[in-house]
């Protein structure tokens, strides 16, 4: 019998970690399993939403599981479907359909007039789930690597921007960064303003464990900057040694004269030095700013793409 109840805060975790280990090992690029401290480090960061968690139950074994998320300081009543997942021994008995039906109710309990939900392109099955639930494609997003052993150079970047490294500790720094984020990204579909208390916390996350931030400065101005980060826990899990480039923007007056090849080149050197041999990235294939483009043209390559979808409430 299949039974669909509410995340109990406190009790759950452990079943939710086992369950979106065991459901998204699949997802090999970017996921690595997570412990139930780390869930509840992330039930601790300012911007989660408690609310809204399901998991699904057949015959009292938790199988699935859903979190209808809100942002509550985002502008417009759009909801988010996080963490939707079966267990694969368990997909194709309707687990799948009966979690995204709670979720889009619960949504709409919470004033939701919008619901996005995302999925791999090559889940036939999840994408069927969506279509025949009334979702609309409206964005693609793909993974990205490239092996260190080559790292290109002499290919445009600009050499008159020079690079300085952000001080965590310094508040003008951390408001630099929130200011650059926002302006760099402000055009970009989904972009909700971060707060300065979110890149605060972002700046100082244990995940990656290991994180550094560079501003890009000419004549004597901010222009943009590139997040980069490891996680040793994944690549201990995947026996590599692999770098994430996390964020890299470039304020819209100075794009187009390779200030992010510059930065994207640095990130590279810099994962380089510290021993990867690897790095991936995920980008927005409708970016304004044809982002994919450069990470191409330095030589990143497409290894997945991931799909969103909406639907109106």
């Amino acid at each position: 019998m299949l039974n669909i109840r509410r995340f109990v805060k406190g009790r759950d975790e452990p079943a939710w970690v086992e369950v979106l280990n065991a459901a998204y090992k699949e997802y090999e690029i970017w996921w690595r399993a997570i412990t139930v401290e780390e869930l509840r480090e992330q039930e601790k960061r300012p911007n989660f939403d408690s609310e809204g968690r399901f998991v699904a139950e057949l015959d009292a074994k938790p199988v699935g599981l859903i979190h209808a998320r809100v942002d509550k300081l985002r502008k417009e009543k759009k909801g988010f479907v996080h963490a939707f997942c079966v267990i694969p021994e368990f997909r194709g008995l309707g687990v799948g359909e009966r979690l995204l039906e709670v979720a889009m109710n619960e949504l709409k309990r919470r004033g939701m007039n919008l619901a996005q939900a995302w999925t791999d392109h090559s889940r036939n099955e999840r994408i069927q789930i969506l279509e025949r639930a009334g979702f609309k494609l409206v964005d693609v997003v793909s993974d990205m690597e490239i092996a260190l052993t080559h790292i290109p150079t002499d290919i445009g970047e600009n050499k008159e921007v020079t690079i300085r490294s952000l001080r965590k500790n310094e508040e003008e720094d951390i408001k630099m960064l929130n200011w650059l984020g926002n302006e760099c990204f402000k055009e970009h579909f989904d972009h909700r303003p971060r707060t300065i208390e979110e890149t605060r916390d972002m700046v100082k996350d244990p995940y990656p464990e290991k994180q550094e931030c560079f501003f890009a400065m000419l004549d004597g101005k901010y222009v943009g900057f590139v997040r980069f980060g490891i996680d040793e826990k994944y690549n201990v899990e995947k026996n590599v040694k692999c770098g994430r480039i996390l964020s890299l923007g470039v304020l819209k007056p100075y794009r187009r004269k390779r200030i992010g090849v510059k930065l994207t080149l640095w990130g590279l050197d810099r994962l380089r030095a510290i021993g990867m041999t690897k790095a991936i990235l995920d980008v927005d294939d409708f970016n304004p700013t044809k982002a994919i483009k450069l990470y191409e043209k330095v030589g990143f390559n497409v290894a997945k793409k991931y799909l969103k979808y909406e639907k109106g409430l």
